[in-house]
């Protein structure tokens, strides 16, 4: 009889604990991968501009805002995927590890190697999307089909030192100045004896140069296909070239000529107000605020086209929570909700400040923002970015070969196959002439984007 009370009270003691065993779980406490019974649910996030483990960072700090607007989802960050960028993504889709909701350092790459989902069907049903720049949704658009959500912005251009014009009763340069009114304003300004110069370097001129020429060319030339044949980025080398040569720009001076300024790089001689204007980008404009001890303004690039250039996510292919991930994605990037957040945390966070241009358009958080960032030629270069030009990097079809990496077979210095950025280089430095060679580097440029546009199936 005691065996048999024993043997009841035992069962008696291990159905509770099963009753036990199915509340907790029942309160998604511990549950990774979530469920379809409302269970909180985890994915995961990698970025490379969420800094080092443990500091204070702007990205960091928004993960955690979401997590409070969001209690049913937990994120976690993927330390794991770390420079270089590729080759560790590349790594974890080989394991079956990949994160949910990844940047990308190059779409279509991560479109050849399936590492991303379409979100088409995400962003055809989100107003939000639809109040981003036509030139951004145009940029990840690839036969009708959408794979990465932008996720920040910045606008590029040049910065005038304003106080160094006027000190010289020169005209300073503004927003909308015509190409000849920028070359007459970086040659005027050039004292290298009294420790002026004009420009901090004349490499992004071939660049930008042909969308400032012609309404018909973009970044490097690029609409639909390079044209580095035309006159417009013939020029634009040639202007670089006469820049560099007349000793107008900081980077092509001599160790003698750099003596008569003050800093040990281009950074520290602008920030000396020793530049007339400097190329950069909006990431820059705090540590302007904070270190420029001159009157400073934002007057982009010649014309009325606004340069902008993007960061974007991927969603993983493999994901099993595709809308949790694209709601995070959206939040961390282009999303009015989680952008008016960010100025939020930049206010309360002395460590932290905003970098870069909000992509959505909203009027709300084009006020807030500017009422942060108060450069008035950087909110009449917003005005105008409906007129966009994309610096095509991270969504272009071979870019990377296009401008940089594509060897040329022609012999520059001791280079017997020079690079097609060397060979630009050399254009720009005036140890070549580029016109001898724009029929083939643009037949080289069309090839690299024929062969991974393929690639995509596009």
């Amino acid at each position: 009889m005691k065996k048999w009370f024993s043997i009841v009270a035992l069962f008696t003691i291990f159905t509770i604990l099963a009753a036990c065993s199915d509340d907790s779980s029942s309160d998604g406490e511990g549950d990774s991968g979530g469920s379809e019974d409302g269970d909180k649910v985890t994915i995961s996030i990698a970025s490379w501009a969420f800094g080092s483990e443990g500091e204070t960072n702007l990205n960091r700090l928004m993960v955690d805002a979401f997590m409070e607007e969001n209690p049913d989802i937990n994120v976690e960050i993927d330390e794991s995927i770390s420079d270089p960028w590729e080759e560790s993504l590349a790594s974890a889709a080989s394991a079956g590890e990949m994160p949910d909701v990844f940047s990308v350092s190059h779409v279509p790459t991560g479109m050849a190697n399936d590492w991303m989902m379409e979100v088409s069907e995400f962003v055809g049903e989100d107003e939000e999307y639809e109040m981003l720049p036509d030139a951004v949704k145009e940029a990840v658009t690839y036969d009708d089909s959408i794979y990465a959500v932008p996720s920040s912005q910045n606008i590029l251009g040049y910065f005038v030192n304003q106080d160094l014009y006027e000190e010289a009763n020169l005209d300073v340069p503004s927003i909308g100045m015509s190409i000849d009114e920028f070359e007459t304003a970086v040659s005027d300004i050039t004292n290298v004896n009294q420790g002026v110069i004009g420009l901090n370097e004349a490499n992004a001129i071939p660049e930008w140069y042909p969308a400032a020429a012609s309404e018909d060319l973009g970044w490097y030339t690029f609409n639909d296909g390079f044209h580095l044949d035309s006159n417009e980025f013939i020029a634009g080398v040639d202007l670089a070239n006469n820049i560099n040569t007349n000793g107008y720009a900081y980077a092509t001076l001599s160790e003698d000529e750099m003596a008569n300024f003050n800093g040990e790089d281009a950074n520290e001689v602008w920030m000396n107000s020793e530049i007339g204007m400097r190329w950069d980008g909006t990431w820059a404009i705090e540590a302007y605020e904070q270190n420029a001890d001159f009157e400073w303004d934002f007057v982009g690039i010649p014309g009325d086209r606004t340069v902008i250039t993007h960061d974007f996510y991927g969603i993983s292919s493999s994901t099993e929570h595709p809308e949790e991930a694209y709601k995070l994605a959206k939040w961390m990037g282009f999303g009015k909700e989680g952008y008016m957040k960010r100025m939020e945390l930049a206010d309360e966070e002395e460590e932290v400040g905003l970098s870069g241009v909000p992509l959505i358009t909203d009027e709300e958080v084009l006020d807030e923002y500017f009422e942060r960032v108060d450069v008035p030629g950087l909110e009449e270069a917003y005005d105008n970015i409906e007129n966009a030009v994309i610096e095509p990097f991270k969504t272009t079809p071979g870019y990377g070969q296009a401008r940089w990496e594509a060897p040329t077979g022609v012999e520059v210095g001791d280079e017997s196959n020079a690079t097609m950025g060397a060979l630009i280089d050399a254009s720009v430095s005036g140890q070549v002439n580029i016109e001898d060679y724009a029929s083939q580097i643009n037949d080289l440029a069309n090839q690299k984007y024929e062969e991974e546009l393929e690639t995509i199936g596009e």
